[in-house]
């Protein structure tokens, strides 16, 4: 038998008061559930923080630790001398296409993901012999950030993979993007190997190609990036060596962070 409204308003009211687990018809309400389903309804930052377990950041000294010396390569290489004299003559060279240019940019500045936060520590290494330079970077950028960056190097041998630039010193260039084999270190990974043929700012005015090699994997919630580049033969067993010695490097010194803590 239903109720007249005012007796079920009244008995309504004193199931609520009174916590009772007895159902009382015509008492139920949704709003509980509407508002789970509410569609701008957003979990806080903590609350997402907690649900995925994120990994700290790297501290500043675990960053550093990560890095490898030049003891990692072999007696032909030490610290580095600075800036090598190809990089503002070749790889500071501008080109019509954009996504290209955002390479070239990237390649100058040694910096695949930009400007983001997070902790970061960088080494340079110069290969004596040869005349190559090595750049060795760890930073935690989280894995979604270090996987768009890796997908983005996937796709450059087809978008960019032969096109034209231009830089003052050298003129005008011709640059080669193809893919490279890494060792199946991290995660995930990605390898380029970029070619630059110009003209030499040098006095015998001989071509000049600069071949450089990029090496990115990511490692839990943490990235390496190796640049090693020369004018002539780059060395393929440096960019393997770093990547693999450094991702182990790098999860050691994760592993003892999460037993200390």
């Amino acid at each position: 038998m239903s109720l007249p409204p005012a007796r079920l308003r009244a008995v309504c009211g004193l199931a609520l008061a009174a916590a009772t687990l007895l159902t009382v018809p015509g008492c139920l309400t949704r709003e509980p559930e509407r508002a789970a389903a509410e569609p701008g309804a957003v979990p806080s930052p903590s609350a997402g923080r907690r649900a995925e377990g994120r990994t700290p950041d790297l501290t500043a000294a675990q960053a550093q630790d990560a890095l490898i010396t030049m003891a990692d390569l072999g007696a032909s290489w030490g610290p580095t001398q600075g800036a090598a004299t190809w990089r503002d003559g070749l790889l500071k060279a501008t080109t019509d296409m954009p996504e290209c240019q955002q390479l070239m940019d990237a390649l100058y500045t040694e910096e695949l993901f930009g400007d983001a936060p997070g902790t970061h520590a960088v080494t340079a290494l110069d290969d004596g012999d040869a005349g190559g330079q090595l750049r060795y970077q760890v930073a935690t950028r989280g894995p979604a950030a270090v996987n768009r960056t890796l997908a983005w190097l996937n796709g450059l041998p087809q978008t960019c993979g032969r096109f034209t630039a231009k830089s003052q010193s050298a003129g005008e260039l011709d640059v080669q993007v193809s893919e490279i084999e890494l060792p199946q270190v991290g995660d995930a990974r990605q390898g380029l190997r970029i070619t630059l043929t110009g003209a030499t700012t040098s006095e015998d005015d001989e071509s000049s190609a600069l071949t450089l090699e990029v090496a990115a994997a990511r490692v839990g919630e943490d990235a390496i990036v190796v640049t090693n580049g020369t004018l002539g033969e780059v060395s393929e067993d440096a960019t393997d060596q770093a990547l693999e010695l450094g991702t182990q490097r790098l999860t050691r010194i994760r592993e003892q962070g999460r037993t200390q803590t």
